[in-house]
C-alpha cells in the first residue's frame, strides 16, 4: 500500500509538471465546441487584460463595460432575477448560480435615485412653493431629506455590522431588536409601499386625464373623483396583472423609466436657464386680480373686433346673459374690473422671487388672487365661479410636510436588494449617502428656480387651468412642455410597477419567517416562488388607495408607515450602540447614538406634524402587531440569514 501510494504522488508531480507553462490562470481552451465556461473565462481574461493593475479595473471600469451594465440596468428588489430565471425550467438547468458582480453605481445608486424622484417632484412641488413660499419650501425640504439622511446613516451602521442580510429592513430590525420589532416594521414598510402604488397610479392618472386627453372635468368634484376611481382602478388591474405574468416585462422597462425621470429633470433645469434671455410664451387672463381659467375662452378680452364691428367675446357671454354690449343683466365683479394678461413664466431675471418669497395658504374655494393688481371689490354670480381658479383644498404648512415626505422615500432600495452587491458592506452607505445628497440638491434648487421664475398664481395652480391644463413644472421645461408630460407619466408608471413588484415579495419574506401565524398563507405561490397570493393582497389594498381617489390624502398615509419604519431603524441603531453588544462591530464607522436618537425624535415629530391623527393609527397598528406576535409565540425559523 505504500508503495501504491509513492508511485501514485510520483505520477501526479509528473503530470503537473509537464502541463503548459504560463502565469497559472489562462489555460488552453478546452477542445470541445460548446463550452461555456471556457468562452466565460476566455471573455473574462480579454476584458481584464488592459488595465495595469486588476484594482484599476474596478475603479476604472471601461466605457464598453459602463455602456453595457447601463443597458442591463434594472432597479427590481433581490429575488425577481431569480423568479425570473425559474420561468423557463430548461434554462434554469444549464444556468449555474452567478456571484453578485453588483457595484455601488448599479446596485444602489441608480435604484436609489429612481426610487426617490417620484411624482411628487412633477406634480406638486410647484404647488407647495406657490402654497408655502420658497423659505418654508425649503424648511420642508430640509425636514424631510435630513429626516431620510439621519435614517440612512443609521441604516448604514446596520446593513454593515457583519454578513448583509437580503431583505432590507424587516430582516436588519428582526435580526436587531427581535422578530416583535421586525414584523412590526417589516409590515409598515409593507404597508407604506403598497400606498406608494396607488400613490403613484393615482399620480399617472391625473397627468393621463389632465395633460393627455383633457378629461378631467370642470367644477364637480364628484366626477372628478369618479374619474380617478375607474381609470385608476384599470390601471392597478392592468399592473398586477403584468407584475403576475413575469417581472421580466418590469424589468426590461427599467431603463426607459430611469432615463424619462433623468430627462426630465434635466429639461426642467435647461428650461430655467433659457428663462433668463427668452422665457417660455404662457400668458395667463386675470379678470382684476383674479385667476381666469384659460381653456373657458378663446380671447382674453371682453369685446372682439369682427370687420369694423364691435362684439363682444365669449368671455363676455361667460359673465354676461345678453346678447348684446347692454350690462344690466352682466356680472358686477366683471363690469366694473379691467380683463387683463400676465406673464405666467417671468424667467430667472425678472424679480418675481420677491414675491414668492413668502407663504399664501389658502382656504377650500377661495379664488387665486395676484397682489398688486388693480381690482374693484364688488359682489358677483356665484354661478360663475367656476370660470376663475380656485384652491381645492385648504392648506397648511403641516399638511405640506406630509404631502412632500414621500418623495424623499425610497432609501431602503440598496439595502433590498444587497445579496446582488460585490461589496454591499461598501455599496451600501457610499451609493445610499450619494442619492440621498443627489435628490436634496435637486429638490433645493428646484424650490429656489420654480420661486424665481414662475408667477405666483401659476405656482398655486394645482391643476394648470391656468395655462390651458398644461403641467405648471411643464411650463418651465425645454424644449417643450411634453417632454415633462411623457416623462413624468412614465416615470410614475414605473414606479408603481416597481411597488407592486416589491411588496408582495416583502409580505412573503415575513410570511415564511412564520412570526404571524394568519400570515402563512401568502408565503405561498407559483412553482417558481412568485407571491401570488401576497400580489393579490397588495392589489387589495391599493385598492383603497385608489378609492381614496386623491394624492393628496393618500401621501400623508404612506409617509406615517414609512416613518414608522426610520423610526425604528433609528432605534435599533442607538439601541445596539448604547448596550454595546459583542456582535455590534460595524464596517460604516461614521455613526453614532445621538444621531440615531436625532433621527428617531424628527421621524416621530414629522408624524404628528403631517397628522397627528394618522400617527397615532400607525403608532396603534405597529403596536398591536407587536403585541400580536408577542402573544402568540413564534416557532421562528428565517428563511435567510
Amino acid at each position: 500500500l505504500c508503495y501504491l501510494n509513492f508511485f501514485y504522488l510520483l505520477l501526479t508531480s509528473s503530470l503537473s509538471l509537464l502541463s503548459p507553462i504560463g502565469h497559472g490562470n489562462h489555460n488552453e481552451d478546452s477542445p470541445f465546441l460548446n463550452s461555456a465556461d471556457a468562452a466565460c473565462k476566455k471573455n473574462d481574461f480579454y476584458d481584464r487584460n488592459l488595465a495595469l493593475f486588476e484594482e484599476e479595473l474596478d475603479i476604472r471600469p471601461k466605457v464598453s463595460s459602463l455602456l453595457s451594465r447601463l443597458v442591463n440596468y434594472t432597479s427590481i428588489t433581490q429575488g425577481a432575477k431569480e423568479h425570473e430565471e425559474e420561468e423557463s425550467t430548461e434554462a434554469s438547468r444549464r444556468k449555474t448560480p452567478k456571484s453578485p458582480n453588483m457595484g455601488t453605481l448599479m446596485g444602489v445608486y441608480l435604484p436609489c435615485l429612481q426610487n426617490i424622484f417620484g411624482v411628487i417632484l412633477f406634480l406638486r412641488l410647484t404647488w407647495i412653493v406657490g402654497m408655502a413660499g420658497i423659505m418654508q419650501s425649503l424648511l420642508i425640504v430640509l425636514m424631510c431629506c435630513s429626516c431620510t439622511m439621519l435614517t440612512a446613516i443609521s441604516m448604514s451602521a446596520i446593513a454593515t455590522n457583519g454578513v448583509v442580510p437580503a431583505g432590507g429592513a424587516y430582516f436588519m430590525i428582526s435580526r436587531s431588536l427581535g422578530p416583535e420589532f421586525g414584523g412590526a416594521v417589516g409590515l409598515c414598510f409593507y404597508l407604506g409601499t403598497t400606498f406608494a402604488s396607488a400613490m403613484y397610479i393615482l399620480g399617472a392618472i391625473e397627468i393621463f386625464l389632465v395633460s393627455i386627453i383633457l378629461l378631467y372635468p370642470l367644477g364637480s368634484d364628484s366626477a372628478m373623483l369618479n374619474n380617478m376611481r375607474v381609470y385608476g382602478s384599470i390601471c392597478l388591474t392592468l399592473m398586477a396583472v403584468v407584475v403576475f405574468v413575469g417581472v421580466k416585462y418590469v424589468n426590461k422597462l427599467a431603463s426607459l423609466f430611469l432615463a424619462c425621470v433623468i430627462i426630465s429633470i434635466v429639461s426642467i433645469y435647461a428650461g430655467a436657464i433659457k428663462s433668463m434671455t427668452h422665457p417660455p410664451e404662457f400668458s395667463i387672463c386675470m379678470l382684476g386680480n383674479r385667476t381666469l381659467v384659460r381653456d373657458r375662452f378663446d380671447v382674453c378680452a371682453k369685446t372682439v373686433t369682427e370687420g369694423n364691428i364691435t362684439v363682444p367675446s365669449q368671455l363676455w357671454h361667460s359673465f354676461c346673459l345678453a346678447e348684446n354690449m347692454s350690462s344690466a343683466q352682466c356680472d358686477d365683479y366683471f363690469i366694473q374690473n379691467n380683463v387683463t394678461e400676465i406673464q405666467g413664466i417671468p424667467g430667472l431675471g425678472s424679480g418675481i422671487v420677491r414675491e414668492n418669497m413668502w407663504s399664501n395658504y389658502q382656504q377650500k374655494g377661495e379664488i387665486l388672487e395676484k397682489a398688486g393688481l388693480h381690482s374693484v371689490d364688488a359682489h358677483g354670480i356665484t354661478d360663475n365661479f367656476g370660470m376663475y381658479v380656485s384652491a381645492d383644498i385648504a392648506t397648511s404648512f403641516t399638511l405640506l410636510v406630509g404631502i412632500f415626505f414621500p418623495s424623499a422615500t425610497g432609501i431602503m432600495a440598496g439595502s433590498n436588494r444587497s445579496g446582488d452587491l460585490r461589496d454591499a458592506q461598501k455599496s451600501i452607505p457610499v451609493g445610499t449617502i450619494l442619492a440621498i445628497t443627489t435628490t436634496s440638491l435637486v429638490y433645493f434648487t428646484s424650490v429656489i428656480l420654480f420661486g424665481s421664475c414662475i408667477e405666483g398664481v401659476v405656482l398655486r395652480d394645482k391643476f394648470g387651468d391656468a395655462v390651458r391644463k398644461n403641467l405648471v413644472v411643464g411650463t418651465l421645461s425645454w424644449p417643450s412642455p411634453w417632454v415633462i408630460v411623457i416623462g413624468s407619466f412614465f416615470s410614475t408608471v414605473g414606479a408603481g410597477l416597481q411597488s407592486l413588484t416589491g411588496a408582495p415579495r416583502l409580505l412573503q419574506a415575513i410570511a415564511k419567517d412564520n412570526i404571524i401565524p394568519f400570515l402563512r398563507v401568502f408565503g405561498h405561490g407559483k412553482t417558481n416562488g412568485e407571491p401570488t397570493w401576497a400580489l393579490l393582497l397588495t392589489g387589495l389594498i391599493a385598492e383603497l388607495g385608489i378609492l381614496i381617489a386623491s394624492l393628496d390624502m393618500v401621501a400623508p398615509i404612506l409617509s406615517m408607515f414609512f416613518l414608522m419604519c426610520y423610526l425604528f431603524v433609528n432605534l435599533a441603531c442607538a439601541v445596539q450602540t448604547l448596550l454595546r453588544t459583542p456582535n455590534w462591530r460595524p464596517r460604516f464607522k461614521y455613526y453614532h447614538w445621538a444621531l440615531s436618537f436625532l433621527g428617531m425624535s424628527m421621524c416621530l415629530a414629522l408624524m404628528f406634524i403631517s397628522s397627528w391623527y394618522y400617527a397615532i393609527v400607525a403608532m396603534g397598528i405597529a403596536g398591536m402587531i407587536y403585541k400580536y406576535i408577542e402573544y402568540q409565540g413564534y416557532v421562528w425559523s428565517p428563511m435567510s440569514i
